[in-house]
């Protein structure tokens, strides 16, 4: 079986999501639509690959909007227009943030700034928590999702919708794929500045990630093997092939 991650920008790192899908036998692909000496300018085509080539997608995070067409349309346009085709072929995808944000626009939702941003460690309400626990998941976003026609919600909070299915796909707000490691190159990467505008203290925030990192792993996985199991209906395995599987990067393509 074949998964292909979608890298948005050169701090995406996969974490224990990809960690998960290599120990059920996935071959792993990524991709990066935007290098790191891009990250200013942003707006940059990419051609991406065929959907069909995979068993499942997973389009991760960005620290741009999923909405915002003025500033990365050369790619956001062609990617909600790719993610469409691959949802409605059926070939499942699990979206993570502004991944789940694409879901949401390609199958006829929509994206905008929400009133009031969410980062940091936070508790959801789950309708399904044998898919999608209750947490606490990892938050860094600004906008929310309309859930699209045909899709059912399966998870909340006051703030802003936190999962839905749609076919043999799945989105969620927060990030699974948070580790300490993924959050230190967030907060150099500009993300520090946006946690002290939120008052609250970045050292803190960090190692509060730490210390619930090997928690939020376990649950991570619970997550992964639930989405492969109750919505991709994809088998998976008890093994955990070579590490070089799960790090190995494709060329980029665009």
């Amino acid at each position: 079986m074949r998964a292909l991650f979608i890298q948005h920008d050169h701090v995406s790192p996969l974490g224990p999501v990809g960690e998960r899908f290599a120990h059920h036998g996935f071959d792993i692909d990524t991709v990066q639509v935007v290098d790191e000496a891009q990250f200013g300018s942003p707006n940059v085509p990419f051609a991406f690959p065929d959907a069909g080539d995979y068993d499942v997608i997973v389009p991760l995070g960005a620290p741009w909007g999923a909405w915002d067409d003025a500033c990365i349309g050369a790619w956001l346009v062609p990617e909600i227009e790719w993610m469409r085709d691959a949802v409605t072929r059926d070939i499942p995808v699990f979206g993570i943030c502004f991944g789940g944000q694409l879901i949401a626009r390609a199958m006829g939702g929509s994206v905008a700034p929400a009133p009031k941003g969410e980062i940091g460690w936070t508790a959801i309400w789950s309708d399904r928590p044998s898919l999608v626990g209750q947490g606490p998941w990892f938050q860094f976003h600004y906008d929310r999702w309309v859930v699209p026609p045909g899709a059912v919600e399966i998870a909340r909070n006051p703030v802003a919708s936190q999962a839905f299915t749609i076919r043999r796909s799945l989105a969620v707000q927060f990030h699974p794929e948070l580790d300490a490691a993924g959050l230190k190159g967030w907060l150099d990467w500009g993300g520090a500045a946006k946690v002290d505008a939120d008052g609250q203290d970045p050292a803190v925030m960090l190692a509060q990630t730490v210390a619930e990192q090997d928690a939020a792993r376990e649950r991570t996985f619970a997550l992964v093997d639930a989405f492969l199991t109750q919505v991709a209906e994809l088998p998976t395995r008890a093994w955990a092939p070579r590490a070089e599987r799960y790090l190995r990067p494709t060329a980029q393509r665009g």
